[in-house]
């Protein structure tokens, strides 16, 4: 069973995140915090698998938690979970060692997945956080070429990752399975040069296929 703690001042907050994870039958929340140094005390004591942070919290803050875990030696994974779409702040996130970036904004589908990245080593990013950053670094480049192009429904499917939705999330709307919906993904990542889920967004952000959240 892979353990969370959930870190923010929001009672809401935390009880949403929580019915999201408590509902997947592999995770299950081990601790919760409404201020940074009772996070800081739980990750020590518990040594979760997975913090999620919330940026602004009373006492230490969530990048700091992040910084802290990160040069602990502890494996818990920080997830930078915020309503805060401020490049310094996810700059120093990802460099400190952040395991996600997410805002607040995301579907819950998308905080699972950050979880479950998390664990095998991976950083998910929302997707509006990761196209404003690659365009800012990448300014004038042309967006990348899927070949061969995609069919009708992958296009559909990945403007649905480009708005941040989970693969049953996708397949819900769709009206098909999220295995169905797995292997489209997998099909535009293999067109689009092997790329990441976070990529696949970025491309559909850059290709103009989506244009506004």
């Amino acid at each position: 069973m892979t353990t969370v703690v959930i870190a923010d001042d929001h009672d809401m907050v935390r009880h949403g995140f929580r019915m999201v994870l408590s509902a997947q039958p592999d995770l299950t929340i081990a601790g919760e915090a409404s201020n940074g140094n009772a996070a800081w005390d739980l990750v020590r004591r518990l040594h979760p698998a997975v913090l999620l942070a919330d940026i602004r919290m009373p006492g230490i803050d969530g990048l700091e938690l992040v910084r802290r875990t990160a040069t602990s030696g502890l494996t818990t994974k920080v997830i930078v979970v915020t309503t805060f779409n401020d490049d310094e702040y996810i700059t120093r996130a990802l460099r400190d060692g952040a395991s996600g970036f997410l805002l607040k904004t995301s579907a819950p589908g998308l905080l699972v997945e950050a979880v479950r990245a998390a664990l095998v080593g991976n950083a998910l990013i929302s997707p509006e956080v990761t196209v404003r950053l690659l365009a800012r670094l990448g300014a004038g480049r042309e967006p990348l070429q899927p070949d061969p192009p995609l069919t009708p429904r992958e296009r559909d499917v990945a403007k649905l990752v480009a708005r941040g939705l989970s693969n049953d999330e996708i397949g819900a709307k769709l009206h098909v399975s999220p295995g169905t919906i797995k292997t489209h993904v997998t099909h535009i990542s293999t067109k689009l040069g092997n790329v990441t889920r976070v990529r696949i967004a970025a491309w559909a952000w850059e290709s103009g296929l989506v244009s506004r959240f």
